[in-house]
């Protein structure tokens, strides 16, 4: 690698309109017929246990205040969850997906005042929730009025760590051609596979899942100083744990696409993340000894709050190093691969907060089916004294 460092030169988020608070929800769900007294037991656990007070969706009939008048998810009137076909759940991704992949994909065009649209030379598109072609590739060069020579990449259906493959190709891109900018945007509507169910896995799913959508622009170019932060992708690696590879998993059903996710993935987790981390922090082995007091900041991925406590407990980190995860978990809930992207505009924004201070090493990681343990070592630069 040359001596140009790849950064991240902003993250920007876009949700969609309607907020789905926590309580609210839980109520909606413990109240489905079928459901039977176990079943309702661990409805009113799992959502008040999430750490989640806020989440955002796509259906806006869970608006719960207006009855709609041909309802597809949600009947107000008789407070019952509908079961849509796959494909009717696949043609609100295409169109709600859109409007998320292009606003996100315009805020982070915009925030990097130095850049044009012009310049963008590979989009590369991340999602797990729903499917058309052509893609998101294609939607963020027409409406963003990028060249139609743009490269076009999609890593699709990969789960909540995809994020990382994706930023994985930016800096490989940058790396091969040091001219290249790269535009990565994750969306996941993760609400449209919702449905009441008794089984445990369901239950958890209905309760931590979101919808949100995040992009990043990442380049090696000498651009002007920076008046905000920015994020160094130093290095990455990924690590496939030896057991778990039936306790994540992601596939389609007739109603929606179906969720894996049993109650030892924390456990799993619990006892590989040391190892995993180990081939990361070769790469930089002054943080080895003692990477929790070394690294700054801690972008952990926050696939429910049982795995931000193990992670917690495991690496032995700081309160105030989770802080960033368990706050996007609170106002946001898991919205899958772009989770980690709110996580990280979350500590560049607390970076800026902070004027006096000088790189900082950041160690992000997500998890997901595999079990797939994706990390990454970044710094982040403070801005430039304006």
């Amino acid at each position: 690698m040359g001596l140009m460092a790849v950064s991240v030169r902003t993250i920007q988020t876009a949700v969609p309109s309607t907020v789905l608070h926590q309580d609210q929800v839980r109520d909606v769900f413990a109240s489905q017929p079928g459901l039977t007294r176990l079943g309702t037991r661990l409805v009113t656990a799992s959502f008040d246990g999430s750490g989640i007070d806020t989440r955002y969706t796509v259906i806006d009939e869970l608006t719960l205040d207006t009855q709609s008048e041909d309802p597809t998810f949600f009947d107000l009137e008789s407070g019952r969850l509908l079961a849509p076909s796959t494909g009717v759940r696949n043609e609100l991704y295409i169109e709600r997906a859109t409007e998320l992949y292009v606003e996100a994909g315009r805020k982070a065009l915009e925030a990097v005042p130095d850049l044009q649209a012009s310049d963008i030379t590979h989009v590369v598109t991340v999602s797990c929730t729903g499917f058309f072609a052509p893609g998101p590739d294609y939607v963020l060069v027409r409406q963003l009025g990028l060249a139609p020579s743009t490269l076009r990449y999609h890593v699709g259906f990969m789960g909540c760590y995809a994020a990382f493959p994706a930023l994985r190709m930016a800096k490989s891109f940058c790396e091969a051609d040091p001219d290249a900018v790269v535009l990565v945007v994750s969306a996941e509507l993760c609400t449209l596979h919702v449905r009441s169910s008794n089984e445990p896995d369901q239950i958890v799913a209905s309760s931590v899942f979101a919808d949100g959508a995040a992009a990043a622009i990442v380049t090696a170019r000498p651009l002007p100083a920076s008046t905000t932060p920015t994020l160094d992708l130093d290095f990455f690696e990924s690590v496939l744990t030896p057991v778990g590879e039936g306790d994540m998993a992601w596939k389609i059903g007739d109603e929606g696409f179906e969720m894996v996710l049993s109650s030892y993935v924390p456990k799993i987790i619990d006892e590989h993340i040391t190892g995993a981390l180990e081939p990361l922090l070769a790469r930089a082995p002054e943080l080895a000894e003692a990477p929790s007091e070394a690294i700054t900041h801690w972008a952990i991925h926050p696939g429910g709050r049982s795995i931000l406590d193990k992670v917690e407990a495991k690496l032995g980190l700081l309160e105030k190093q989770l802080v960033p995860s368990r706050r996007v978990l609170r106002e946001h809930g898991n919205m899958s691969s772009a989770t980690i992207l709110f996580v990280l505009k979350d500590i560049l924004e607390s970076a800026e907060a902070s004027s006096e201070q000088g790189p900082e090493r950041v160690c992000a990681m997500a998890f997901g089916p595999g079990l797939t343990v994706e990390t990454g070592l970044m710094t982040v630069r403070p801005a430039a004294v304006s």
